[in-house]
């Protein structure tokens, strides 16, 4: 194949400008928001488990209070009535009188456990809403970081992405200029040779595998025509001779 000197030097415009562009790529792709927004998102998806669990706990406890409070309304009403009759004199037989005031006695026994009752489960209702106020204040500082690190990373990729559009703009236009043979070619080359399809011959080494030329390789490259489009016997890219190939 056979290029203009110039066009092959252009060549190495667009190559620049795709490894420009493949720096951006990765960089974009590299932020260290990423790796902190999925750090922080794990956290925040487990502390809300924890705080949902929490709030299951309180909810439950808010129902059991309710019952047992309830239990302790029934006994005491029941004991007063029972008190009432006691105090009424309207029961007069010794036998009916005992049993009315055993039946008083462990009423009062009865509501007494319920009264117990009740304050254990107040007090574990107490602890699964501190523990509820708790998360809740730690899904705020979390989530306050993950939009903190979404915000960095937004702005950062802006930035990136502006870079890249006005990149990709300047590579179109010199790709432009280069014949569509070689373009071609050096777009096959750069996806088969790891993003490098061109490289400059500087010092008799190409900057694509840093090799440098032996002699026979030297002297092929010195009888050749300028037009022609030289391949490194080496990494077999296009090889870009310049006015500091040193031949």
């Amino acid at each position: 194949m056979n290029a203009a000197p110039a066009d092959q030097i252009r060549l190495l415009d667009v190559q620049a400008l795709d490894v420009r562009l493949s720096q951006l790529a990765h960089k974009r792709k590299s932020l260290p928001e990423h790796t902190e927004i999925a750090s922080l998102t794990a956290d925040l998806a487990q502390l809300r488990d924890l705080l949902v669990a929490s709030q299951t706990e309180e909810s439950d406890t808010a129902r059991e209070q309710t019952k047992a409070e309830q239990d302790v309304d029934l006994v005491r009403q029941r004991a007063v009535r029972d008190q009432q009759r006691l105090d009424s004199g309207a029961v007069t037989s010794p036998k009916d009188l005992e049993s009315l005031q055993r039946e008083i006695t462990s009423l009062a026994k009865r509501q007494g456990d319920l009264e117990d009752v009740v304050l254990e489960v107040m007090e574990r209702r107490e602890s699964a809403q501190e523990r509820v106020t708790e998360l809740t204040a730690r899904v705020s500082a979390v989530q306050a970081k993950v939009d903190d690190a979404t915000a960095r990373r937004d702005t950062a990729t802006k930035g990136l992405d502006e870079e890249a559009a006005t990149a990709t703009k300047e590579r179109e236009l010199v790709a432009g200029s280069v014949p569509a043979d070689l373009l071609k070619l050096y777009d096959k080359l750069r996806a088969q040779s790891g993003g490098v399809g061109a490289a400059r011959l500087y010092q008799r080494r190409c900057e694509g595998c840093r090799l440098e030329l032996n002699i026979t390789e030297v002297n092929d490259v010195k009888a050749a025509s300028p037009d022609t489009v030289l391949r490194c016997e080496n990494c077999h890219r296009i090889l870009v001779r310049t006015a500091e190939s040193g031949l």
